[in-house]
């Protein structure tokens, strides 16, 4: 009886180790076929992005980056803050929401290691205003409203050197131009610099000031078109072109080369003309 519970016993053992054996055998089968599923997984590219027209140019990108290999995600943001700070941090692969002009303020105020990866679109600025119709109707001594964001302020009175209302000092680089550098203002006008970009939609909508320059992302995420409802738009050719922000050195990863690739395809400027109609005007 113990011989025969013991040849059980041992036949049971070996069952199992058989069966683990196996299971061994399935398990680097399966590494195999994962690793070769692997090389079929998407990388994963996350991207910071103001809403309104960054995040939508982005969401239309998606399909096309994932024939490439990459699924995006994209983090909106309301604010022109976090989005450098969170790169920096590493929490970002890239940003796409500001300026060169801007992007080379932050370099130099915070130390960032950005660089631009690529172009893709402008966002002209315009100016706005409840009580007149255009520049010409402005009266002697009309409040002006912008921005307090530095970047903007060289933007905001060369467009208002370019529309004939002032005149900037010879030889001050524009895109470093503030009002102290206005040598000729013959409306006596005043300006204002003490809000954020984010809220002029809103002052605008109260009917505050006589004019206020309001960027055009900021005017299309509230609800405005900049084409019908500006009285004055800035040139499409402003250098204030709209780029790719990563750390340095990730500008050559495949990534960020697909990205941009996408970003300046026929297809992406194309969509960027038919939705905004010119108040989004893309690079190329």
């Amino acid at each position: 009886m113990k011989k025969f519970l013991f040849g059980l016993f041992a036949t049971v053992l070996v069952l199992a180790l058989a069966a683990c054996g196996s299971k061994d055998d399935s398990n680097k089968d399966n590494g195999a076929a994962d690793g070769d599923a692997g090389k079929d997984e998407k990388t994963t590219l996350t991207i910071g992005a103001s809403n309104t027209p960054h995040a939508v140019i982005l969401e239309q990108a998606k399909p096309l980056l994932a024939e490439k290999g990459f699924d995006l995600k994209i983090e909106d943001y309301t604010d022109y803050v976090l989005p450098n700070k969170d790169l920096d941090a590493g929490t970002l692969d890239a940003n796409y929401f500001q300026h060169i002009p801007y992007l080379e303020s932050q370099i130099a105020d915070f130390g960032y290691d950005f660089v631009n990866a690529g172009a893709i679109h402008i966002e002209p600025i315009g100016v706005y205003s409840k009580k007149y119709d255009s520049l010409e109707e402005l009266p002697e001594g009309a409040t002006i409203l912008i921005s307090n964001s530095v970047a903007d302020h060289g933007r905001v009175l060369a467009m208002l050197e370019a529309k004939g209302l002032i005149k900037l000092a010879d030889g001050v680089e524009k895109v470093k131009a503030e009002v102290d550098d206005i040598v000729e203002n013959p409306k006596n006008l005043k300006f204002d610099a003490n809000y954020e970009a984010a809220l002029m939609p809103q002052l605008y909508k109260n009917d505050e000031g006589d004019a206020l320059l309001i960027n055009s992302n900021f005017a299309i995420d509230a609800g405005l078109n900049p084409m019908e409802d500006s009285i004055a738009l800035e040139d499409k050719e402003s250098p204030y072109v709209n780029v790719i922000a990563v750390k340095s050195g990730n500008e050559n990863s495949d990534a960020i080369k697909a990205l941009v690739e996408v970003l300046l395809s026929d297809e992406i400027q194309d969509f960027i003309v038919k939705e905004w109609s010119g108040a989004v005007v893309p690079v190329k």
